[in-house]
């Protein structure tokens, strides 16, 4: 049985031109970057290349991009550099990525002040909140249901004076991103999220903001993440992107197409089937069902043994057994939030394999329907 990838929210696969990209760098021109002979130039030069052209795609400039492992480490990085020395004011949306949410709570227990702000029924920042925060931080696209947030907006209420931390994961790769547009101190972003390699990132930190590094022990970026930067890497993300932006608008159609045909087939097959949320607007990536009369671990199960990659939240929080922060803040009802499961769909799928998940997912959902839990 053959495997219907839908998790492109953890992770998607590399594409064939981003590994052509990377293999002279990871092989040939492996010199030490930072090294001043010929092959450390040379690995300089495709490095400064990526950068410039990251920076170019995303509204930047070059000396605002920094090189990290990937998103987690931007977020960390980010939130712990941007908040400095406690005490102080931090806000956050209760529907941000662990690897947000966090490490603001390491922040609460350093002795920061923190406040979360509330959300509609749509998981979309609905309060007004004080300008005197110190930072501040809301994400720009859902990672459990697409649901874009008004980040440009919130970060001119915020303030010049407040640090805006955007956490941008799900958004880059997928729809314009333009970092001086939003008006965000920071911006994070993660490689295989749209079809480059695992290990690297980036954080995007706008010029002139103090940054307090985690790192320590050597002069790379600016000493803003020190060591020595991944060429290879940084080279493949680069690519990805370039890709990403040059076919965004085919994809995002079809993309679109794909999640429209397959909501469309489970609602003939499988209803009661809920959209969280069910107001329009969410990015056509990510399909938030809730399958009411199935437990969401015993239907993940199911799909796994029926061959459809899917998840029930979050990759980071996938081992937790509690029910989803993010279905919990935008006050879905419990019938709903226990039996919630998340569909990412990449632009790699056919319309043969969504509508044969569809048929998988039916049969399963049957199955379990028609199986009294004990």
């Amino acid at each position: 049985m053959d495997l219907i990838y839908l998790d492109s929210n953890a992770t998607t696969p590399v594409l064939p031109e981003v590994w052509e990209a990377m293999a002279p760098f990871a092989v040939e021109t492996f010199g030490n970057p930072a090294s001043a002979h010929q092959a450390g130039r040379r690995a300089r030069q495709a490095l400064e290349d990526a950068r410039e052209s990251v920076a170019r795609l995303l509204g930047a400039w070059p000396d605002e991009v920094v090189f990290t492992s990937g998103a987690t480490e931007a977020n960390n990085l980010a939130l712990a550099g941007l908040a400095g020395d406690p005490p102080g004011h931090v806000l956050a949306s209760p529907v941000e990525h662990p690897s947000v949410a966090e490490p603001v709570q390491q922040l609460a227990l350093a002795g920061f002040a923190v406040d979360w702000l509330s959300v509609d029924s749509a998981g979309v920042v609905s309060e007004k909140f004080s300008p005197e925060a110190r930072l501040v931080a809301v994400q720009l696209a859902n990672h459990e249901t697409g649901v874009v947030q008004p980040v440009a907006e919130l970060a001119d209420a915020a303030g010049a004076q407040t640090a805006f931390h955007c956490d941008a994961v799900q958004a880059v790769g997928k729809v314009p991103v333009d970092f001086h547009a939003l008006g965000v101190a920071t911006l994070s972003a993660s490689g295989h999220k749209f079809h480059g390699p695992k290990g690297i990132g980036i954080l995007l930190v706008r010029r002139g903001t103090p940054l307090k590094p985690l790192l320590h022990g050597g002069h790379q970026q600016q000493g803003r993440r020190p060591g020595t930067e991944p060429v290879a890497l940084a080279v493949g993300l680069s690519r990805a992107l370039h890709l990403a932006h040059d076919d965004m608008d085919r994809r995002r159609v079809h993309v679109g197409r794909l999640r429209r045909r397959l909501l469309d087939g489970l609602k003939r097959s499988s209803d009661p089937v809920t959209v969280n949320p069910s107001t329009e607007g969410p990015l056509p990536h990510t399909l938030n069902l809730s399958f009411p009369g199935c437990r969401a671990d015993v239907l993940l199960m199911n799909l796994d043994l029926a061959g459809v990659a899917c998840s029930t939240g979050s990759a980071c929080s996938s081992g937790s057994l509690l029910p989803s922060p993010v279905l919990q803040a935008m006050g879905v009802r419990d019938d709903l939030l226990s039996s919630a499961m998340r569909f990412s769909l990449s632009f790699l799928l056919t319309e043969s394999e969504v509508d044969e998940a569809a048929h998988r997912i039916a049969t399963a959902v049957g199955r379990i329907r028609n199986t009294p839990l004990e």
